[in-house]
């Protein structure tokens, strides 16, 4: 039978959704800083900016959707690395064919006259 305190196991205490609160706030001002204030070309303000948001994926996944490397969890890491994957077929896939149909269908110079 499962106890009040197993649900509340499950659901996070809020200390961890404090945690994570903080520490989402601490990278959305961290990566605002970053964009307002000129300290690096804009390859490296990109690279900071993909980090901090990297991190911010991981402060969501594990403070506030409870996702852990635990062995009871399993189930849940695979359909959110299949759900990942999908994704990625997508959105990549819809980027290959937008940049195909732009090289493909854009007017030559020579049908332009240049």
């Amino acid at each position: 039978m499962e106890t009040h305190a197993d649900r509340a196991a499950v659901r996070g205490d809020p200390k961890s959704y404090i945690t994570g609160f903080v520490l989402s706030v601490i990278l959305t001002v961290a990566a605002f800083w970053a964009v307002m204030r000129p300290w690096a070309p804009r390859v490296g303000v990109i690279a900071v900016i993909l980090v901090l948001a990297a991190a911010q994926v991981l402060v969501h996944l594990f403070y506030f959707l409870h996702m852990s490397l635990r062995r009871e969890n399993r189930w849940n890491l695979v359909s959110f690395a299949f759900t990942v994957l999908i994704l990625a077929l997508i959105v990549g896939g819809s980027v290959w064919i937008m940049a195909n149909m732009t090289t493909n269908m854009a007017p030559s110079p020579a049908l332009l006259g240049l």
